[in-house]
């Protein structure tokens, strides 16, 4: 094996986020709200799309972040995610809407099946090369199942072990030697490919796991793990 992919030797299991990793969350989802934009007549209350999606996307990355801190609940998330940027910019039923909304976004987002480039390719130089591929991935159980599906990936991948299966959250290592025990494996033999500097690459390697850090949009972080390569492309890791 080259020194370029040293990483893998002796690994067995090749886990990979979903969100944004595989399955392009940001893609998908920002159809979807401008899509919502018209057709719940969000001009009324944003002066554009933009201002829509921002005010979206804003709050409910800090939720998640928060729940994933433990500091709310699932309840809460779904609740208040929609509710609150309603509330802000002046809708008169913020409540009703945001439920609406919740229900709406999360039904069709499990639809959509755009994939990351190079994400189903990736998959197939795993597979020829005899790995077990195994989805890790926070979220909603009942969303993220469809996303494999609606992507026409879900034959391509050997497990899918989800936060909701345990209630806890990537970076807890706890999630990691669970999916670890699920596929009879040991820790030594997983490595994990993600875009979440935190939930992915830290939360694996505190696990004893090695980990690929997927920096898609090129940030250049400096402060990477020892030992932790960063492709800004899924056709440079294998």
């Amino acid at each position: 094996m080259i020194e370029e992919f040293k990483e893998f030797e002796g690994i067995e299991w090749v886990w990979v986020d979903l969100d944004d990793t595989l399955w392009d969350f940001t893609a998908n989802s920002r159809i979807l709200l401008r899509a919502i934009y018209h057709e719940r007549d969000m001009d009324r209350f944003f002066t554009s799309e933009d201002a829509w999606i921002d005010a979206y996307e804003d709050y409910n990355h800090f939720l998640w972040t928060e729940y994933a801190a433990q500091r709310v609940t699932r309840a809460f998330l779904m609740a208040d995610r929609f509710r609150r940027p309603l509330a802000c910019a002046g809708h008169p039923d913020a409540d009703g809407e945001g439920a609406f909304l919740d229900r709406h976004y999360l039904e069709r987002l499990g639809t959509m099946g755009a994939l990351v480039p190079g994400a189903r390719e990736l998959l197939g130089r795993l597979r020829t090369r005899g790995y077990k591929i195994g989805v890790l991935s926070n979220g909603f159980a009942e969303v993220q199942r469809r996303k494999l599906c609606a992507a026409g990936i879900e034959d391509m991948v050997d497990m899918m072990v989800l936060s909701d299966d345990i209630g806890i959250q990537k970076p807890d290592r706890r999630l990691f030697d669970y999916a670890a025990e699920r596929a009879g494996t040991s820790a030594v033999k997983c490595l994990m490919i993600g875009d979440n500097l935190s939930a992915d690459i830290k939360g694996a390697l505190g696990a004893g796991w090695r980990a690929i850090y997927f920096d898609r949009r090129a940030t250049g972080r400096p402060a990477m793990p020892a030992g932790v390569r960063t492709v800004t492309d899924l056709g440079h890791i294998l």
